[in-house]
């Protein structure tokens, strides 16, 4: 048989809920200062009090703490490039904010973590990871090429061809 508690006790409870401090919670629930400390700590060993407490915790948990769907939810959404994030470019003119999609590395992160939890997927999902890294590798030699030239863009971009041109397998003489 559930016992309900008195006013005072469920005051304390929800305090100590608010705070996590039971001398606290005491004082704020109406007794005596002196006592407030010993009063805290016995009131938590009550079957009834923690009772009221672990389920106003598992109520509170179930609304504000993200579950397992939201979380892969949130991942496959990052994964596709749904999710924009807010960036914030300062200029002479002032600060600008743009909304941009995840780069690559965090897709593949998220694609990833997805595929932690569903290890049994195709291999079609494995060849687009793969897809995804070669994407990435791409872009980032691209930019590394474009950056480490000192030269005219006119040879800048005949080295980056050159260098395409190596990657991809083909011969100078363009055969």
């Amino acid at each position: 048989m559930k016992r309900k508690l008195t006013p005072k006790q469920q005051r304390f409870a929800d305090e100590y809920i608010k705070s996590g401090n039971a001398a606290d919670a005491a004082r704020k629930a109406g007794y005596g200062k002196r006592s407030a400390r010993s009063v805290g700590q016995e009131n938590l060993t009550k079957p009834d009090i923690k009772q009221y407490i672990d389920e106003q915790m598992a109520e509170i948990a179930s609304r504000r703490i993200m579950d397992a769907t939201e979380a892969v939810e949130l991942l496959t959404s990052i994964a596709r490039g749904e999710t924009k994030e807010t960036v914030y470019i300062g200029t002479a003119d002032g600060v600008y904010e743009k909304h941009k999609e995840a780069d690559l590395k965090t897709r593949i992160s998220a694609t990833k973590e997805i595929l932690k939890r569903y290890p049994d997927n195709n291999k079609l999902v494995e060849q687009q990871i793969r897809k995804l890294k070669a994407d990435a590798d791409i872009a980032e030699a691209k930019a590394r090429i474009m950056n480490a030239s000192t030269d005219s863009t006119e040879a800048k971009v005949s080295e980056y061809l050159d260098k395409l041109d190596d990657v991809l397998g083909g011969d100078s003489d363009g055969n």
